[in-house]
């Protein structure tokens, strides 16, 4: 596979981190996974956004910048693959959805002054889930602060996402969740590594399960 720097990417639940961790398992790769459970503004964010959305955001700034920037810095260019269950650019999205105009502004600034210093992924996988299946998810995984999030907040983030994967120039593969099960259905994860064995141009592209 000539893809070595994969991300995963989806709405809230979409299923980022356990295809992350079978992507990994299959290639032997590097993990970079989000760190939710240290972050101590999001159990305090869902019970007060307003008062907590500008700290949580630059916090998650932070730790991406400095998680990217650590582990694609010490990678082996010509061997080692990179599994990541997120993109750097959705703290601009999460950020654009969660501040104000004049924090949003200022949050900005700081993402364009450090953004160009990290590289692309190669391949950008897209989990599109049905509100449903994120929400069945968000309740299975029973993080407590999560377990009464406005689902408004879902619908929102859902379209911020697919706007994003629109306007931005990568090479995206775009899963449709409703029908596909990577981990439980051998099959489904057989065909998506089959997939990444092809060589896709910058844009879009549909991949269907089931």
């Amino acid at each position: 596979m000539n893809y070595k720097f994969i991300t995963v990417e989806g709405n809230i639940g979409a299923g980022k981190t356990t295809l992350s961790q079978l992507l990994q398992q299959h290639f032997g790769a590097k993990l970079i996974l989000e760190q939710f459970a240290d972050n101590p503004f999001l159990p305090k964010f869902y019970e007060n956004r307003d008062k907590y959305s500008f700290p949580l955001e630059l916090s998650f700034l932070a730790e991406r910048y400095k998680q990217l920037k650590e582990m694609l810095n010490t990678r082996d260019l010509f061997n080692q693959y990179i599994i990541s269950d997120y993109l750097f650019i959705k703290s601009k999205l999460f950020a654009k959805v969660n501040l104000l105009e004049d924090e949003y502004k200022l949050f900005e600034t700081l993402f364009d002054i450090i953004y160009p210093n990290l590289p692309e992924p190669d391949v950008v996988i897209y989990l599109h889930a049905p509100l449903d299946k994120l929400k069945w998810n968000i309740k299975s995984r029973n993080r407590a602060y999560e377990q009464n999030m406005d689902e408004q907040y879902l619908i929102q983030i859902q379209s911020a996402y697919l706007q994003l994967i629109k306007s931005e120039k990568y090479r995206t593969l775009i899963i449709d969740t409703t029908e596909a099960d990577f981990l439980n259905n051998a099959s489904h994860f057989q065909k998506l590594l089959s997939m990444l064995e092809k060589e896709y141009p910058i844009g879009l592209h549909y991949l269907h399960f089931g």
